[in-house]
């Protein structure tokens, strides 16, 4: 498996942590009882990092597909080069990082290391035009 498709996996894991970790937190807040039933009344207010959480995990949502498609198509090309290769690990460990910048509230840092995860699609994207 290329490195690119193995970073792709990895990106998968890293969504399904993130997942688990932004649900485990909202349910400390709202209740197993609440989160197992119906939802009909409204959720309790997050604390500051089960919010940080969700919204880490909302700008996975976002990103991932963009990651996921730039990397099936470079491989369906049969592109696999330096660009590629650093592209797909800038993002994974980018997005690794960005987890805990933003759960712990690290003012501007976790803005770099999005642009470094962005970076990484960028060079993707790049290699298939050059």
């Amino acid at each position: 498996m290329t490195t690119e498709l193995t970073m792709l996996a990895l990106a998968v894991v890293l969504g399904l942590v993130q997942i688990v970790l932004s649900a485990q937190s909202k349910n400390l807040v709202t209740g197993y009882r609440w989160a197992g039933g119906p939802r009909d009344a409204p959720r309790a207010p997050l604390t500051p990092v089960a919010g940080r959480l969700e919204r880490a995990l909302s700008n996975f949502l976002e990103t991932f597909p963009l990651f996921a498609a730039a990397i099936l198509v470079a491989h369906a090309a049969g592109q696999h080069d330096w660009m590629t290769v650093w592209g797909a690990q800038l993002y994974f460990w980018a997005r690794v990082v960005y987890v805990p910048l933003y759960a712990f509230g690290v003012f501007l840092v976790r803005s770099l290391a999005w642009n470094v995860a962005t970076l990484g699609i960028i060079l993707i994207l790049l290699s298939l035009v050059f």
